[in-house]
């Protein structure tokens, strides 16, 4: 048995990420519309009304724009820590009780045979988190949304099978971006996000050869390009002698889903 996933979507405009082991199917983040995660599920051939559960990483509209719809429509429970939960709930509409549930950072979660590890990141919400998920001795690390990599933070993730993993932006193109210097600010600081380089340099310390694939992920639509992360993130990786293929993620198209197989590692 092995874990599957398919990132959704993934960028400024929206997140979304799919997970699958055994019986156990969850969303992490509803950063689109309803209908657009609807016509997301579609598409990897999955039915939403059979998720198990939603995880919430913070209270950005990228990460909640369709939660509460889905939540209502489907009657799906929602995971999310407190301080989360106060701070998304005016924009998520009304959730019922028995909907609402606490799963608060640093902590494990088990969803049948489906572990879930949360943690913290530094990022600018009011207590950001995210999860590696633990099954049949395989693990998937869903990492976006900080402003630096954190020892702790490797250590947590290490060793992977996959990574989901943010390249965010180039600095040049953010520096000669149109963006106000307050808002460029932000991103590069340590409550922002991530650059290509730094993922890079990041990678080169956690993946391992159990690593069979890394998608970057949440790429600024203005501020970054596919190939220009790709070659960035290569290029680190290559002066330390890492040799790996890397997968592009995509505002609006999922990714195909994936099954980890542990047969055919990258390094």
């Amino acid at each position: 048995m092995s874990l599957q996933f398919s990132v959704l979507a993934s960028g400024s405009t929206g997140n979304a990420f799919y997970i699958e082991a055994d019986k156990t199917k969850l969303l992490v983040d509803a950063g689109l519309s309803g209908k657009q995660i609807e016509k997301q599920f579609l598409e990897i051939e999955k039915d939403i009304a059979e998720i198990t559960g939603i995880l919430v990483t913070h209270e950005h509209s990228d990460h909640i724009k369709g939660l509460g719809v889905l939540a209502r429509r489907y009657n799906l429970p929602i995971y999310a820590n407190a301080k989360t939960w106060d701070a998304m709930l005016p924009k998520i509409g009304k959730i019922t009780t028995d909907q609402k549930f606490h799963f608060e950072a640093n902590q494990i979660k088990t969803f049948n045979q489906l572990d879930v590890e949360s943690f913290s990141v530094s990022h600018d919400a009011v207590d950001p988190m995210f999860f590696t998920f633990h099954y049949n001795n395989q693990k998937i690390a869903l990492v976006t949304d900080l402003g630096y990599v954190s020892e702790r933070i490797k250590k947590t993730i290490e060793g992977a099978n996959a990574y989901i993993f943010e390249a965010n932006h180039d600095v040049n193109m953010l520096q000669m971006s149109h963006y106000p210097w307050s808002v460029k600010q932000r991103i590069l600081g340590d409550s922002g996000h991530i650059s290509n380089e730094d993922s890079g340099l990041a990678l080169s310390e956690i993946i391992s050869n159990d690593t069979e694939r890394v998608y970057l992920a949440h790429l600024s639509q203005d501020n970054n390009m596919k190939d220009l992360a790709r070659m960035s993130v290569d290029q680190v990786l290559q002066e330390r002698g890492i040799n790996l293929d890397l997968f592009d993620t995509d505002p609006l198209k999922p990714t195909e889903l994936f099954k980890i197989n542990q047969k055919n590692p990258i390094l």
